[in-house]
């Protein structure tokens, strides 16, 4: 079973919602492409604000209890330049370099999952660890990415409570690729939410998301979204949501739309 944001998310968020906070059976071997839209903003404690567009094209192949997911976006940032990293913002910097726009590739991300337990008596849970790479391909130079790798490992949990509720989580650590002239920390970060069946096509939950300070002068991160999922048909599954900060650092406000082909 599969459930951001880490959703995102996460906010680091779009990862963990793109089709992973509503959890779904797999048969082996089941491929689905998603692609959607993510618009966020923010002032990340800095005096102007960062706009980013993030369009992901995501490839997922579940194979019995393992997951391969590849993650190609295309980015568009406006802001001062202080501010990398799409779905998952970074600041790097506190200039007062003027407004611009600039666009292109964004980081590509390569995600594998294996399920540890799936306990499915009386008391079902499972849990997932999953191991992410973001390589660098965003254009440094143009102020869309860090220039530098990022390596993570999560732990994540599902639990149902009954047949409409199931709970979810994670926690992992991140290690930092520095770009140049920043020194960012290597951060923990974990999720927690559930999830809702509304009836046999339609889901709404709730993620709060959290992240240390990358930085030793920045505030930890602090998100809290709120997602509807609806499936047409067996195949065809469009996933909404709305994301809100509450810290220096994180969004202040965005949301997105996903939808997802399964073959």
């Amino acid at each position: 079973m599969k459930n951001k944001i880490k959703l995102a998310v996460n906010s680091a968020f779009l990862a963990a919602l793109t089709l992973q906070t509503i959890p779904t059976y797999a048969e082996e071997g089941t491929l689905t492409l998603t692609a959607g839209v993510d618009y966020s903003t923010g002032k990340y404690g800095l005096a102007e604000s960062t706009d980013m567009t993030y369009m992901p094209f995501i490839a997922k192949y579940e194979m019995d209890d393992t997951t391969l997911k590849l993650s190609v976006p295309w980015l568009k940032i406006t802001g001062p330049g202080d501010v990398v990293g799409g779905n998952t913002p970074i600041v790097i910097g506190s200039s007062n370099r003027p407004i611009t726009t600039q666009s292109g590739l964004g980081d590509i991300v390569l995600t594998v999952s294996h399920t540890i337990l799936r306990r499915e008596e009386s008391s079902p849970l499972t849990l997932d660890i999953t191991g992410k790479v973001k390589f660098a391909t965003a254009s440094a130079s143009k102020g869309l990415g860090t220039g530098e790798n990022d390596y993570s490992v999560a732990l994540d949990a599902y639990k149902p409570l009954n047949n409409t509720i199931t709970l979810f989580g994670d926690v992992g650590y991140k290690v930092m690729g520095d770009p140049t002239g920043v020194n960012l920390n290597n951060v923990w970060f974990g999720s927690a939410g559930l999830s809702y069946r509304i009836n046999t096509v339609s889901s709404a939950g709730i993620m709060a998301d959290t992240r240390q300070a990358t930085q030793n002068t920045s505030d930890p991160m602090r998100e809290l979204t709120v997602f509807l999922t609806h499936k047409f048909n067996a195949r065809y599954k469009l996933q909404s949501y709305l994301t809100h900060g509450y810290t220096n650092t994180s969004t202040d406000w965005g949301g997105g739309l996903m939808l997802g082909w399964v073959f």
